[in-house]
């Protein structure tokens, strides 16, 4: 569902998605909210919500299933590494 909502973006690279979680990603901060903008219009037209407090805006890397993913490189969360190496 999420696929076929955000197809053209997710097509473009601004934008992934997997179940329910959703990285917009862009190069520059010039039209990052533009983006966002678009994403949570389409969610609204679909009888789809955001809840705020679960967002992180404008960030550098971010955390999602057990990696994080960053501009350079997608890693391990660091603690998960750590419990390899112990």
């Amino acid at each position: 569902m999420m696929n076929k909502i955000l197809c053209d973006l997710i097509n473009t690279g601004e934008v992934a998605s997997f179940i329910n979680d959703i990285i917009v990603g862009t190069e520059k901060e010039e039209g990052y909210n533009e983006i966002v903008e678009e994403v949570v219009k389409r969610l609204a037209e679909n009888n789809l919500y955001v809840k705020p407090e679960k967002y992180k805006w404008k960030v550098k890397e971010v955390g999602l299933y057990k990696v994080v993913i960053g501009p350079e490189e997608i890693k391990m969360e660091e603690k998960k590494v750590k419990g390899v190496l112990e």
